[in-house]
């Protein structure tokens, strides 16, 4: 495979740039729809101009229509950073999963690519994608956009993971990535007071009965041999310990492989928060908010992009799904998608942390290995779309 192994040595010669950009992009995070200033950057680093998509989304083409999409995102997280690196960002928010990693490796890739355009087996298309993480979804925005509207051959990305071994990459076939919907849900009684509950309908001890009765459902609702989980995160009831509020609320997430179970785990929670809310003389709603399909490899990509791994310098990680969500999911839409997972866990110089922990840091090494990962993930779908006996 020259031409594959001819870009990775394009872009490894790019990788100590990418480094000092990862750093700079790192100091100042910003959140969905916000990045501007992240954006700026990227784009400067860019060898071709960029065409803005999503309002501060970027796209840039090397070579004809259709080709391969890889994706990176722009956004950070509303999370205060406690990793003491000497690159911290100080403004409240924080790239604490990846995504500073993942835009500065596609630029590398991009420049790479660039420079090896007359040789690449497809059109290479770079999008950096706003707003991943929360709602409204940038992927969805993405869809939008006429600069997609003609679809790709593939669409591919790669996303650090500390759960997967250090120098592996985990491309497996079908769902790796959990359907995830937010549930707002508001349970309203009567309020009182403290020492006298019996003149109230107290929506606190109610919610508390439903929270119990929430984390039943899975277990009880879904085969046990399906991955899904139903997590509450947060409740919000009164202003004084002995005043008892008229409403009571909690915020939850559900998530799971299969959209038939996702959909039953919602009915589910409806059913249940009612029920329980009546049972204790209150009234409750549910109101959800529905963000990411299940993310699912495409067969071909996966197969194709696992036999290319060891040229890449790259394990292929043991099988591995997770109830992590993803609006990538959404950009199947555009082509048959692969997300290729890389692994931190035991990186040297790497604090074992999960996913937007405040200490989550990668070590520098993982630009290489994200560029790698991605580069091995557009010859996949190069290859799916040429046909698999083509030797690239």
């Amino acid at each position: 495979m020259p031409s594959l192994e001819r870009l990775l040595r394009l872009v490894d010669l790019e990788i100590p740039a990418a480094i000092a950009l990862r750093e700079r992009l790192h100091a100042i995070p910003e959140t969905g729809f916000s990045e501007f200033h992240t954006a700026e950057l990227v784009a400067e680093a860019m060898p071709v101009e960029c065409t803005r998509v999503a309002k501060t989304g970027l796209l840039a083409r090397i070579g004809g229509p259709r080709g391969v999409l890889v994706r990176a995102e722009l956004d950070g997280l509303a999370v205060p950073e406690e990793t003491g690196a000497p690159f911290a960002s100080a403004n409240g928010c924080m790239h604490a999963c990846g995504h500073d990693v993942h835009l500065a490796a596609l630029v590398a890739l991009t420049r790479a690519a660039h420079l090896l355009r007359d040789g690449l087996p497809a059109p290479f298309v770079a999008v950096c994608q706003p707003s991943e993480e929360r709602h409204p979804s940038g992927a969805v925005a993405l869809l939008a956009e006429p600069e997609l509207a003609q679809g790709f051959d593939a669409v591919v990305a790669a996303h650090l993971h500390p759960l997967i071994a250090w120098g592996s990459v985990g491309v497996e076939p079908g769902a790796v990535n959990a359907a995830a919907d937010a549930a707002e849900i508001v349970v309203t009684g009567e309020g009182g007071h403290g020492a006298y509950p019996h003149l109230a309908t107290d929506p606190v001890l109610a919610l508390a009965q439903t929270v119990v009765a929430l984390h039943t459902l899975v277990g009880r609702r879904i085969d046990p041999t399906h991955a899904a989980t139903l997590t509450v995160g947060r409740l919000e009831a009164g202003t004084a310990e002995n005043v008892i509020p008229a409403q009571a609320r909690a915020w939850a997430t559900l998530r799971a492989l299969d959209a038939t179970d996702q959909a039953a785990l919602r009915t589910a929670v409806v059913s249940t928060v009612e029920s329980v809310a009546a049972a204790h003389g209150c009234t409750a709603t549910v109101r959800f908010t529905k963000s990411d399909p299940p993310l699912v490899n495409d067969e071909t990509l996966a197969r194709l992009a696992a036999e290319l791994a060891p040229a890449a310098g790259l394990r292929v990680a043991p099988p591995w799904r997770s109830c992590g969500g993803d609006d990538f999911a959404h950009l199947n839409r555009l082509g048959p998608a692969l997300m290729a997972f890389v692994g931190l866990r035991d990186a040297p110089g790497f604090r074992p942390r999960p996913l937007h922990h405040p200490e989550f840091l990668p070590p520098a090494e993982s630009v290489r290995l994200v560029a790698r990962a991605q580069a091995l993930a557009y010859f996949a779908g190069a290859r799916s779309a040429h046909g698999t006996e083509r030797s690239f």
